[in-house]
Formats: structure tokens, sequence, C-alpha cells
């Protein structure tokens, strides 16, 4: 019993019917012509990047090509999706960008896509036959196919690695986080810290405390500047308050800090006192019992609730301003560079390891350091100053163009650095905050001589009734006509 041959592409003949060939030039195209194939190919390699899977479906394997299409339209879906998201639901694009899940399969999806695409530029070079191409198209055909594959899947690969990354970063940053609570009086305070853990933990105190405020509604941030030796302040109701009725008060001792500044209750609670025995819950929601204190003083100073904290570890901060590509600054005087004077009235110019010139500067992250913490020929309020101005520098630095160019960098930095209790249930709210507050100048409060605080005897009263001023002025009357 014969076996019957599998049917051949027709050829062109010399009359008659136009033949397939010149129907179907791609599927069936005159092989004997370099011209014809070399046109071919430069045609497949362009479809198959501008819709991948069309390549097949006009000259090779149509299962394989109906599946690209609809990969390919299911991914252009998603765009126009995302597109439409952004422009009249951002909300809801935030929450799907700040899912852990939902960032797992983004990861697969785009690995897949870019597996795909490499698998559909493959097959395509091969329905191409560069043996039956021209010369010099053989070889640029071939580059172009390398050089298309290299944009649409390294681009798919890339978006994998940001979403892989972004989900690690929030697993690090934000894996054990506090409750989530509505905003108090219309704004969210959030405490920012900054020390130096190299200097050790065990002794390691607060060298910039500040309050950030956002307003619920509009995004508006304002930033009032605590002074970490602010002394004799009240508590907020809590278990330091039960200790200390009326203000804060010193300590002989060294080990627990000399004075009674903000500063020095890390110490005090976490060395010196039972810390989790006065705020058992600390540890669970993601704070310590060090900063929970420091929350009740401060919104002891200021009259405001403060449910959240923010930590920033100042020993690997030079490497978040380095992954922004710096921070531009105008500097008012001259700043030493270095450790201190290793006696009392020695020269700056004799320890100095080097200067921060006056004038505009773009700083890198050793110098921005620098910056935050030089204080030998200035004073505390004058550091406080510069750390505000700090601040301000590096949000108008996280652009989304800086942002997407360097992600990787900045997430890396982040998790070095950063601790806090904000839950992360509530990071689409917030980063919708941030959106509206890029488009916002930022209010600044300085609790110094110059803003009419005594540093020795502070009013709190007067403290108090100014950040209620600031963050609720007084609705001005109506006019009269």
């Amino acid at each position: 019993m014969s076996v019957a041959s599998p049917p051949r592409a027709p050829r062109a003949t010399a009359s008659g019917p136009r033949s397939v060939v010149e129907e179907r030039p791609l599927r069936y195209p005159d092989t004997s012509s370099r011209q014809v194939m070399s046109r071919r190919g430069w045609w497949l390699v362009i479809l198959n990047f501008l819709l991948p899977g069309s390549a097949q479906v006009l000259a090779g394997n149509r299962k394989l090509g109906r599946f690209g299409l609809g990969a390919t339209l299911a991914m252009w879906v998603l765009v126009v999706l995302g597109v439409l998201a952004a422009l009249i639901w951002r909300s809801l694009l935030v929450t799907l960008a700040t899912n852990w899940f939902f960032l797992l399969a983004a990861q697969i999806v785009l690995v897949g896509y870019a597996v795909l695409w490499t698998v559909l530029t493959i097959d395509t070079l091969r329905l191409v036959r560069l043996v039956k191409t021209g010369g010099g198209a053989r070889f640029g055909i071939a580059l172009l196919s390398v050089a298309l594959l290299v944009v649409s899947g390294g681009s798919a690969v890339y978006a994998s690695q940001v979403a892989g990354t972004t989900r690690d970063t929030l697993g690090a940053i934000f894996g054990a986080s506090g409750p989530s609570v509505p905003p108090s009086e219309g704004y969210y305070n959030i405490l920012l810290l900054g020390a130096d853990s190299g200097e050790g933990r065990d002794s390691m105190r607060f060298d910039s405390i500040s309050v950030v405020s956002v307003n619920a509604e509009t995004g508006a941030v304002t930033i009032t500047g605590v002074p970490r030796d602010m002394p004799h302040f009240p508590f907020a109701d809590g278990p330091m308050r039960d200790l200390y009725p009326d203000v804060h008060e010193g300590h002989a001792d060294p080990d627990c800090g000399w004075g009674s500044g903000v500063n020095q209750l890390r110490t005090e609670v976490e060395v010196c006192r039972d810390g989790d025995a006065l705020y058992p819950d600390a540890v669970a929601h993601g704070s310590t019992p060090g900063v929970e204190a420091t929350k009740d003083a401060v919104e002891g100073i200021l009259g405001i609730e403060i449910p959240y904290y923010v930590f920033i570890d100042m020993d690997g901060f030079a490497a978040l301003i380095d992954a922004l590509g710096g921070v531009d600054i105008t500097v008012d005087q001259r700043l030493p560079k270095g450790g201190g004077p290793a006696y009392e009235g020695q020269p700056a110019d004799e320890w100095a390891i080097g200067w921060i010139e006056p004038g505009a500067q773009h700083m890198n992250g050793d110098t921005a350091q620098w910056y935050a913490r030089s204080r030998y020929t200035t004073n505390d309020f004058d550091r406080m100053k510069r750390q505000r101005q700090l601040q301000e520098a590096m949000l108008a630095q996280f652009t989304p163009a800086t942002v997407l160019t360097r992600f990787n960098e900045i997430a890396a930095a982040g998790r070095a650095i950063v601790e806090t209790d904000l839950p992360q249930s509530m990071l689409p709210f917030f980063a919708e905050l941030a959106i509206k507050a890029k488009e916002q100048q930022v209010t600044t409060i300085e609790l110094t001589p110059e803003g009419g605080i005594d540093e020795y005897d502070p009013d709190y009263a007067y403290i108090q009734q100014l950040i209620e001023a600031t963050l609720h002025p007084p609705t001005p009357a109506p006019s009269e006509g």
C-alpha cells in the first residue's frame, strides 16, 4: 500500500492562473531571487517586532503565530488599561503596583513574554532563510533581529526585575507594620528620625528629629523640626507620662543620657529601663520601645497625634543620595568635613579633611552626608536647617524619570537604611498623596530661637498654638460687598 506524499507548494508557471508564489510571496517566495528573499526577510523581522506572531501567521507555523498574536494582544490590552487607570483611576493602579501577589504575577508574565519573544525571533530568522538572501542583507537582517530582540525582550526582562525588586523591597521594609489608622484632624503625621547606626546601636541617639505632616486631602506637606536637645518636655498619654506626669527630667547616670533632651529617650528606655514592659506591642508592630517613647514625647511637644515613624540610618545615607544621582543644594557658608577637633579650640584648618564651599552645588552622597552632619563650626539649629534643606532636595529629586532609570539602586539603598511601621496596606494612599505633594511647596517649621522658641525653657503651649495655626490656618471671613 502506497503512502501519499505531503502536498508541495505549487511553483510558478509561465502561463495560466496567477501563481501562489505571486499571491503569497511571504509564505511561498521565489527562493531563486536573492532580491525577493532579502526584501521578504526585512519585512518578516520588522513584522515580528511590531506585532509578534504575525511573521508566523504569514509565513510559518500558524498555530505558534496565533499564540504569539494572542499574547501580544493581551499585553497591549493590559498596557492600555494601565494608561487609562493612570489617567482616571490612579489609586487602583498604585494599589496593584504595591500588591505583593500582583507584582509576583506581573514578574512571571513579563518573563514568560520575554521568552516567547525570543522564541518568535529565532523562529522568524529560520523563516527568513538567511542563506537565500543577499550578502549585505544577510548580515543586516541578522543584526537588526538581535537589536530588536534586545530592545523588546530586554525591556520585558527589565520590567520583570523592577516588579521583583519592588516586591522584595516592600517585604523588607514593611515586613512588620502597625495598624491602619484614619487621619488625625485631616493630617497623617509621621515621625522622621535619623541616626548613625555605625556608632553602636546600644548607645545610638537620634541626631535628627522631625515630623512630616501630610494633608490627607491635598497632599500638602509641612515639616516640623524638633531640636534633639529640647529639654523638660511633656509626654502625651502613655507609659512615659505615667513616669513623668509633668515634664521629662534629666539623669545623673551617663549610661542613661545626660540632661533631659528628646534624643536621650532611646537610651533611657531601651538600656536603663525595661522598654518591652513599657511598650509590649512595639516590636510586633514594626517599632521599638525607644521609638514609641520618642513618639509620645513629640506628641506632647507638638500637641498632635503621630501614629507612624520612619527611621533613616545615616550610616548608609550616602548610598541613597548617590542612587538618586546626587542632590542640588545652595550652601550658605563654608563647612568643614571631618570628625571634629582633637582638643578644645583647635582650628578647623588643622583637623578638617575637606571643605564644602559656599554657592550652588550638586552634591554626591558623601558630601551631602557631611553637609547634614557638620556642626563644629555652627550650632545645632543651623544643622537642623541644613537637614531640612537636604530633605526637601531629596524630595525634589524623586522624579518619575529618576526613579525609573535608577530604580534598582534606589530600592537597594532604601532596604539598607529605612525602617518604618507604616502599614503596607496604606501604601497606595500615601503614594497618591506623594504625587499630589510634588506639585506643592513644602512648609517648614523650626522650633529654634530664630522662630521665637527659648532653647532652654521652651513655651510648649505656644509651640502647640504655632503648629495648630500652621496646619489649620483660619479661614478668611468673606468680604461684604
